[in-house]
């Protein structure tokens, strides 16, 4: 093979593992869950792990979406009811119900969600910002992704770890 041939055969490879970084870095990976009819994901990196349910411990006085607290390796865990902090009826636990360990920082909690869909990869361009109609600071979604023929809204982690009660 000649000189020549070998450089423009790196050169293009070069460029293709240029291309992918690139790809990776405009990317942004979700988990996706749904909560009634709509489909939810937050960041991977939020996720410390997803499990199926547990038996958890009720803890009085709190807000009816704080179903209680759970044992997770010797912490204990705040856990939530998506549906009831979205305001959606409650609902029996099925063999799809699983609770996800989210968190920031400091701030850790179990979530309980109807379902997982899939771990996913979505362009920063193909994110929107949240409805206008939303207050920015007070609202739960980060924004809205496209993905092929769905929609996903992407929530704030923080704002779900946010303690109010």
């Amino acid at each position: 093979m000649s000189d020549k041939l070998k450089n423009i055969i790196n050169k293009q490879t070069e460029q293709q593992k240029q291309d992918t970084v690139s790809q990776l870095e405009d990317a942004v990976q979700l988990v996706g869950f749904i909560i009634g009819d709509e489909e939810y994901s937050i960041p991977i990196l939020n996720i410390q792990e997803i499990i199926k349910p547990i038996m958890w411990t009720r803890v009085p006085q709190t807000p009816p979406y704080v179903l209680g607290v759970f044992n997770l390796r010797g912490a204990v865990i705040p856990l939530i009811d998506l549906r009831l902090k979205f305001g959606l009826q409650a609902q029996k636990q099925t063999e799809e119900t699983r609770f996800i360990v989210m968190k920031e920082g400091n701030e850790v909690a179990g979530f309980v969600i109807d379902r997982l869909t899939e771990a996913l990869r979505i362009r920063k361009t193909d994110i929107t910002s949240a409805p206008d109609t939303l207050d920015e600071e007070s609202s739960m979604i980060d924004g809205v992704g496209k993905k092929a023929d769905r929609i996903l809204t992407i929530l704030k982690v923080n704002k779900l770890l946010q303690r109010d009660f």
